[in-house]
């Protein structure tokens, strides 16, 4: 995998038997492989909200940690079959999160990592939606270098 990377973020939450509208998010980032850890590096913008949030992924066989800095701040931790559990700071102040995920699937290639993450989410100790979290990662150029025959 190639430094410079293309990195398709899309999730889904089940709230009350309802699957809400599908989320997708399309950035560059940098990728670096530490340790035997993936590590995503990626800043994300929000519509409607001022600055720029950096965000970092760090990928192991059976964890997936995301941590983000800027107008909110958060580190969350997915471990196969544990639950979790983070403090959410935003703006307008923090709230607990809770991770319990079910399944962890990474799948990796040459010019691709794809990360599948199925997990509870708890809203200060409350149940709120099933969730189904999807991240592709990968290199830059790939689909070019593939047409060209590289």
């Amino acid at each position: 995998m190639t430094k410079d990377v293309l990195i398709t973020i899309s999730g889904v939450q089940t709230i009350d038997g309802e699957v809400n509208n599908p989320v997708e998010t399309v950035t560059p980032g940098e990728y670096y492989f530490r340790n035997g850890k993936h590590y995503i590096l990626y800043d994300e913008v929000q519509e409607g909200v001022q600055g720029v949030t950096k965000c970092m992924l760090k990928i192991g066989e059976d964890t997936v940690d995301l941590s983000k800095k800027g107008t909110a701040g958060v580190h969350m931790s997915f471990q196969k079959d544990k639950k979790t559990r983070t403090s959410y700071q935003t703006p307008y102040g923090s709230m607990m999160l809770g991770f319990d995920s079910r399944m962890i699937r990474v799948m990796e290639t040459e010019d691709m990592l794809h990360v599948k993450l199925e997990y509870d989410m708890e809203v200060e100790e409350e149940h709120l939606a099933e969730c189904t979290l999807t991240m592709k990662i990968k290199s830059k150029g790939m689909n070019e270098r593939k047409e060209k025959g590289e």
